[in-house]
């Protein structure tokens, strides 16, 4: 229940106030860097950060765990004590403060070189003014999108070092530090130096710019893969390109028309210009090293140009020694092996750019017993899993297949998957499937609808990775995206993100919380029969308290063989008392008593009908459609306090934990209500009614 209300709590100051956005990040671990600069200052000490201590844990857990020979030598040094002089960065970020250490992550290393080539989102990601000069005080901090929320991460700058060398990152001068720093804190925010082995620079390219990545191996190009390119880069999305490698050996091994393999190249313009009156499409690419380009056709000196109007060439300014240079898109195809873009949300960009990407982004939960539905292969859970509404009006403008449609892009991000591996858990494999769909956008769709209709699109794969994402061109109209993992039954946290060039409204699948519950139609004027069978088993005060009710009820269910029931438990009998006392007295007089007969008969009849094995007790799967039909409108956040209370450890509910929940669901609601006197959806309380109100 308190983490219930933490995580509450979270939601509504990103509501409120933007926490979590860049504009106002949210301090890693509650950690603040200024002020935790200025006590160092002001006491004349080094920081020590505790979160992410100068130890073994800090390293790893198997690989560069304590016992490791990987880790025999082992020394915390602060950059004050590896160099007389250091810095922090030296005339601008360069290509070459990047080198890899004695740590398999040169896709981290691959996405901070690209940050090299912007300096706009290098300042954000390393904020600047730090210095080991003024206000030095051994505390750095950098700024990471983690999961749909920008984080500040203080670090201290004790480095894991060997024989007074760094043992990771490093800059080949060896007395520059901030790609080092930037290391730690990103080890530090996914719990150690070991949890960042493997990966792909997708990753980081995300989470230094908060965008989204589309990867395309360049021998496998879609169609109109150029004209997706240019209209990337009036978008502001970041593109970078890298030829493969077949071994170590090759890295930044030079071919003989100037291209450096393994090596990361940005993309900065698309253009087409006519040469001998035929158009030719180039590509406009960027070596970070500044020197060393392209000597083949369409290169600075190359004889292609002489073809080529004086006005196109100015403008293109084609000859320029900066480490740029031109090539044709069909040579691009042929040179290189990968294109990722990474398209950047309209915060992230500064300059004034011809248009920018519609964004929303969801956060999610697979919840083992009530929204872990697994894929469609299915049918019993499918429909359980959390599901999101787009609404698209609009076709692109200017669409780079000819043909009108809306342009989205859908990200599917599991959380946490590097923290997660100290504890041996591995990712879970996600994927996601598109339906149109017409209709309410405040509904949850079950299998009625889902399991009829074929869906309009899906990702390209279910795969055990970070992030699964899908470009798609679909018509104007409504649609419904089912996130999942491949199977039922896996718990795991998510973030969904809808990329559109276009306006287009989305919204999380659910029911605004309500209730319509039908009250039996009870006569004062009860049943003789009945009457005289109250008389029996109420005694002499002719009233049932919730003892006596706990015993009538287990006397009754018991002689039924339709339904499974461990007993009714005392609290479930004390909430009936509760819910249908009018009199105050604590007990049940013979019309309350009938009103309770008429209702259980009714839940009796809901809970039957759906068991759909008959098996006795219901999956809790099923429990939201039964709640429907009994007049209970509730969304997913409920649905899983409900699971949570009421079913059992194989996540299946008897009888007399259905009946519980209904009851305790009305007594709910009609507390609620009874205080919304002005019945605008809230009601304020003080400590005491709060603590009556719970305990009751």
């Amino acid at each position: 229940m308190a983490s219930t209300a933490a995580e509450l709590a979270r939601r509504k100051a990103r509501e409120e106030d933007g926490t979590g956005s860049r504009a106002n990040t949210i301090p890693f671990n509650q950690q603040d860097f200024e002020q935790l600069r200025s006590e160092c200052l002001q006491t004349g000490s080094m920081f020590c950060d505790p979160t992410f201590p100068a130890n073994w844990d800090s390293l790893g857990y198997n690989q560069l765990g304590r016992y490791s020979s990987k880790t025999i030598g082992v020394e915390w040094k602060r950059p004050t004590e590896l160099c007389s002089a250091p810095q922090f960065i030296v005339d601008g970020a360069k290509r070459t403060d990047i080198c890899q250490g004695a740590l398999g992550d040169c896709w981290l290393l691959a996405a901070m070189a690209s940050l090299t080539l912007d300096p706009q989102i290098l300042s954000r990601v390393v904020p600047p003014g730090q210095s080991f000069t003024s206000q030095y005080a051994g505390i750095f901090h950098f700024q990471l999108w983690q999961y749909g929320e920008w984080v500040d991460v203080v670090v201290d700058d004790r480095l894991p070092t060997r024989d007074g060398k760094l043992l990771f990152v490093h800059s080949a001068e060896g007395g520059e530090f901030w790609s080092a720093l930037l290391e730690k804190a990103y080890a530090k925010v996914n719990s150690s130096y070991e949890a960042l082995s493997g990966g792909s620079s997708i990753e980081g390219f995300e989470d230094f710019t908060g965008g989204i990545a589309e990867s395309y191996d360049l021998k496998e190009a879609p169609p109109f893969l150029f004209n997706i390119m240019r209209k990337a880069l009036k978008l502001g999305s970041l593109l970078g390109c890298s030829i493969d490698i077949s071994s170590s050996y090759e890295t930044e091994a030079i071919t003989s028309q100037k291209l450096v393999k393994g090596h990361a190249y940005s993309i900065t313009a698309a253009a087409q210009v006519h040469h001998s009156s035929s158009p030719v499409e180039l590509l406009r690419i960027r070596n970070p090293w500044g020197q060393v380009e392209w000597t083949g056709a369409w290169s600075d000196n190359s004889r292609e140009w002489d073809d080529v109007q004086p006005e196109e060439k100015k403008k293109l300014d084609h000859c320029a020694e900066d480490g740029e240079f031109w090539m044709s898109y069909n040579d691009f195809l042929r040179q290189f092996s990968h294109l990722d873009i990474c398209n950047l949300t309209p915060d992230a960009l500064t300059r004034n750019k011809v248009g920018h990407w519609n964004y929303v982004e969801f956060e999610g939960v697979w919840r083992v017993g009530s929204t872990a539905g697994g894929c469609r292969n299915y049918p019993a859970t499918f429909s359980s899993n959390p599901q999101f509404f787009i609404r698209l009006h609009d076709v692109d403008d200017d669409p780079h297949d000819d043909e009108d449609g809306c342009t989205v892009l859908i990200g599917l991000m599991q959380r946490d998957g590097r923290r997660e591996r100290h504890f041996g858990r591995d990712l879970n494999t996600i994927g996601f499937a598109i339906y149109q769909f017409k209709g309410r956008s405040n509904v949850h769709l079950g299998p009625d609808v889902l399991l009829r209709t074929v869906a309009v699109a899906r990702s390209p794969t279910f795969i055990n990775l970070r992030e699964v994402c899908g470009r798609f061109k679909l018509p104007p109209g409504e649609y419904v995206v089912v996130p999942s993992t491949f199977e039922p039954h896996h718990k795991g946290s998510f973030i969904l993100r809808v990329f559109t060039e276009k306006e287009a409204h989305s919204s999380p699948m659910e029911e605004e919380v309500d209730a319509d519950i039908l009250e039996p139609d009870v006569d004062s004027d009860v049943d003789p029969h009945f009457r005289r069978l109250f008389v029996q088993i109420s005694g002499n005060d002719s009233e049932v308290s919730a003892f006596e009710l706990q015993q009538i009820l287990d006397r009754v269910v018991a002689q039924r063989s339709d339904v499974k029931t461990d007993g009714f438990s005392l609290e479930t009998c004390r909430s009936i008392v509760s819910l249908l006392d009018m009199d105050g007295s604590a007990k049940l007089g013979l019309v309350e008593f009938h009103t309770l007969w008429t209702k259980i008969q009714r839940y009796l009849e809901i809970f039957r009908s759906h068991d759909s094995d008959s098996s006795g007790s219901m999956s809790s799967h099923e429990m939201r459609a039964a709640l429907a039909e009994a007049g209970f409108q509730v969304n997913s956040s409920v649905i899983h306090q409900i699971i949570n209370r009421f079913a059992d450890a194989s996540f299946a509910i008897d009888f007399d934990c259905f009946i519980g929940c209904l009851i305790r669901l009305e007594l709910l609601f009609k507390m609620f209500r009874t205080l919304d006197k002005r019945n605008q959806g809230k009601i304020e309380v003080d400590l005491q009614q709060w603590l009556c109100l719970a305990i009751n």
